[in-house]
């Protein structure tokens, strides 16, 4: 199984993007998706998850960014809205066959993607 990450980029504040997690391998469907980020000299961070059909969000991005899938596609993408400063961070999506309730853990999934860059500026 592999997962591979595009679509950061620099944007200005206000702005938006796309990201998109394109999986191989194994048919992404049934899997728990999520995206992590994580700012320099932070720690890696929850973003946004879609398990069995519903969808969690990090406070800080709720009603900004969407997770949605395209099972077609066998991808995952992040819709980023109304993007912040403080957004900036490599963005990691990551998989994982069995569903679990703590979606927002990065250590229960078994699959990650390789990063990709987010940049917001003021």
């Amino acid at each position: 199984v592999q997962l591979q990450a595009s679509g950061g980029g620099l944007v200005q504040a206000g702005g938006s993007l796309r990201l998109a997690c394109a999986g191989s391998g194994d048919t992404f469907s049934s899997y728990d998706m999520a995206w992590f980020r994580q700012a320099p000299g932070e720690e890696r961070e929850f973003v946004a998850a879609s398990a069995q059909s519903t969808r969690y969000y990090a406070d800080s991005v709720k009603g900004r960014f969407t997770i949605s899938r395209d099972a077609a596609k066998n991808t995952v993408f992040l819709r980023m809205n109304s993007l912040k400063p403080e957004d900036t961070a490599v963005y990691y999506c990551a998989a994982d066959r069995h569903y679990s309730k703590q979606y927002y853990s990065d250590r229960r999934y078994d699959y990650w993607g390789q990063g990709t860059l987010v940049t917001v500026s003021s």
